[in-house]
């Protein structure tokens, strides 16, 4: 049943002859609730909508919250600042209202989406950014570091996703290569750097996270943690022992080259 406007200026609840707020818990009306939880009173109805909050208890027309709709609307917004869905959260206090700990879950979530990289961004000018490539920076090769992720452009601000990679990219391009090749093996790069991670996930999803049952979630955590590091030494390990082979392989031609008759 809809309702009524009186609910959302915060009026006082009438006596519904079953106890005072005191004698049964601290209620709220829907303005009551969406101000003391810091949300718009439409997005506590959306969120009723899609079940993520328990309907109220009714007392004639009126809806009444309790304390428990409030810490789940606390939750509910902690858990958006992590970065959750709402389809995930929903979820996740589906797990708790079947009597899950739901701090062991939010544990092996922490580790698992736990960022990866350690680079930091740099913000200039675009002016800025032309002049660490002097005549090679056009809309072509804007548009296309900005489909590759490597930059975001706000106003005529510039933010590149890694300093490091900036500065390696500057080195590449006075050594003779040009941005727009650099650009392009940057993508390549990016594309197998995909796969390759997704081969991982799915090795730990398959052979690590599979095997474990619910009660065993904090041992979880911590595989998880362990295998972090484990998973990028392979990768570094694997790419230098490749560049070990490709160069040799590539000094070799030039020797051969140059010693050719």
């Amino acid at each position: 049943m809809t309702e009524q406007p009186a609910d959302d200026q915060g009026a006082p609840s009438p006596d519904t002859g079953e106890g005072t707020r005191e004698d049964a818990g601290r209620e709220y009306r829907i303005g009551e609730l969406a101000r003391a939880a810091g949300v718009p009173v439409r997005t506590l109805r959306y969120y009723q909508e899609r079940k993520l909050l328990p309907p109220p208890r009714r007392a004639g027309r009126i809806g009444l919250y309790s304390e428990d709709h409030l810490a789940r609307l606390r939750m509910i917004g902690n858990l958006l600042e992590r970065g959750h869905t709402l389809e995930g959260i929903r979820e996740l206090l589906s797990a708790w209202e079947q009597g899950r700990d739901i701090g062991t879950v939010l544990g092996v979530e922490k580790v698992a989406t736990a960022p990866w990289s350690t680079e930091v961004p740099v913000t200039m000018t675009l002016d800025e950014l032309a002049a660490l490539f002097p005549g090679e920076v056009g809309p072509e090769s804007v548009e296309r570091a900005l489909s590759s992720g490597v930059i975001e452009v706000d106003g005529d601000r510039v933010t590149h996703w890694s300093r490091r990679q900036l500065e390696a990219t500057v080195t590449l391009v006075r050594a003779g290569v040009p941005l727009t090749e650099v650009l392009s093996a940057g993508r390549r790069l990016q594309e197998s750097m995909d796969e390759l991670a997704a081969m991982f996930v799915r090795l730990i999803a398959d052979h690590v996270v599979g095997d474990f049952g619910e009660q065993d979630l904090g041992d979880l955590t911590e595989t998880l943690a362990r295998l972090r590091p484990g998973a990028q030494v392979t990768v570094e390990a694997g790419f230098a022992r490749a560049m070990d082979r490709q160069v040799r392989a590539a000094i070799d031609q030039l020797l051969g080259r140059l010693t050719s008759p």
